[in-house]
């Protein structure tokens, strides 16, 4: 009887202890699912937005593709760096990779005949087109100010579009950052920008090779770009290159621009124009 008595109350605990798991793995099973839910339409809000800014400007959409995977590519060979080590964790990559599509969301403010200009843009126009830095910016901060919590992707997003176009001299816009004071994420994505604004062809110009590219940019090596953002990038050459041939711009899109740009030109040939 008190074998039986002392079997039962064992029994009884191990199915205690077996709903309880279950209970805990529906939890989890929930939380993942709702999480993973939460993302996708996180994601989903972010190509909406980053869609409509592709639609006004000369970029195409591969254009995004490429600078996240560059920036993405770039962090992870600047992490073997062991000063990045502690800040540039898995996570934190993951964030800027998913913020980088973001860096010029402010241009669907600009107006077309200065986005789609074939020719050099006079100061004025240039002026303008500076403002997309902190019209994006303000933009995220207006996002999260409505969320009521800081979120590590806005902030990312934030600081990306905000810095991209500073330099490590303090030359840059719009607040003439120099060196460290300028986010890591915003570093990055100059690099990738830039790099991608000279071998992409657009309707107003041909690409530059690769290796002219390199050379353009190893000249302004420690002036505009950060020089152990750059040196991580040049020592991943064949990856950035594998990256650009795997998200090459279509003919489909760069007659789209060419029609844009018709619509502002009257038609007229286009030559080239200053990159912002």
């Amino acid at each position: 009887m008190v074998l039986l008595a002392r079997v039962k109350n064992l029994l009884a605990l191990k199915a205690a202890g077996d709903s309880v798991r279950e209970k805990e793995a529906s939890i989890e099973y929930e939380v993942l699912k709702r999480t993973t839910e939460i993302c996708a339409v996180q994601d989903a809000a972010i190509r909406v937005v980053i869609s409509l800014a592709e639609s006004r400007d000369q970029e195409t959409g591969n254009h995004i593709l490429r600078t996240q995977h560059y920036v993405k590519a770039i962090a992870e060979k600047l992490r073997e760096n062991r000063r990045y080590e502690a800040v540039l964790t898995p996570a934190s990559i993951q964030t800027m990779f998913k913020a980088a599509p973001l860096h010029d969301i402010g241009k669907v403010v600009i107006p077309h005949e200065i986005l789609l200009k074939p020719g050099k843009l006079t100061d004025d126009e240039f002026e303008a087109m500076k403002t997309h830095t902190t019209v994006g910016a303000d933009a995220i901060a207006h996002a999260e100010a409505g969320l009521g919590v800081e979120l590590g992707l806005l902030k990312t997003a934030r600081e990306i579009a905000l810095s991209h176009h500073e330099k490590w001299n303090g030359t840059g816009y719009p607040h003439g950052l120099r060196g460290a004071a300028i986010p890591l994420s915003a570093r990055l994505m100059a690099v990738a920008d830039v790099y991608d604004a000279l071998v992409s062809r657009k309707v107003y110009k041909q690409p530059v090779s690769h290796s002219d590219a390199m050379k353009i940019m190893l000249e302004v090596r420690g002036t505009h770009f950060d020089p152990d953002v750059f040196d991580a990038f040049r020592a991943i050459e064949k990856e950035i290159r594998l990256i650009a041939g795997q998200y090459p711009d279509g003919e489909s899109e760069i007659a789209l621009k060419k029609q844009q740009m018709a619509k502002v030109t009257g038609g007229k040939p286009s030559a080239w124009q200053t990159v912002a």
